[in-house]
């Protein structure tokens, strides 16, 4: 079974982001935050997503009421590694470094990420020392 099978699509993302937003969520709830977003989309089709997410493992949904409600079952941050090294293999074959060299060449960071990045690299820089 590839990796790749559970992949979370972008109109996934945006459904599983409100999950993380909100918390535990009707279809309804749903629905209304994207609304507010400004993204017009049906209810069956957020239905659809909930429904492919929890196919994939990514959501939960709590069955004994009416309005079946939904949660995340994977975090923010282990859906951004996984899709983090998705991005890696696809682009930059497998070479993280080079996404990271990229980011650097073409992003404009605030002074607060570029000393929390300094802060990073003085402490590879620490840990390869000691090897």
């Amino acid at each position: 079974m590839s990796e790749r099978q559970y992949e979370v699509g972008n109109a996934e993302l945006e459904v599983i982001k409100v999950l993380w937003d909100l918390g535990p969520s009707t279809v309804r709830d749903v629905l209304n935050h994207l609304h507010e977003q400004g993204r017009r989309v049906a209810y069956t089709t957020v239905l659809t997503f909930l429904t492919r997410l929890e196919q994939k493992g990514h959501v939960s949904s709590d069955k004994s009421n009416v309005a079946y409600v939904y949660r995340a079952t994977v975090s923010r941050r282990s859906l951004t590694r996984s899709r983090l090294h998705t991005l890696v293999e696809d682009l930059f074959d497998g070479a993280p470094g080079q996404l990271a060299l990229q980011l650097m060449r073409t992003t404009k960071f605030t002074q607060t990420e570029l000393e929390e990045l300094q802060r990073l690299i003085e402490q590879l820089d620490t840990k390869q020392q000691q090897m």
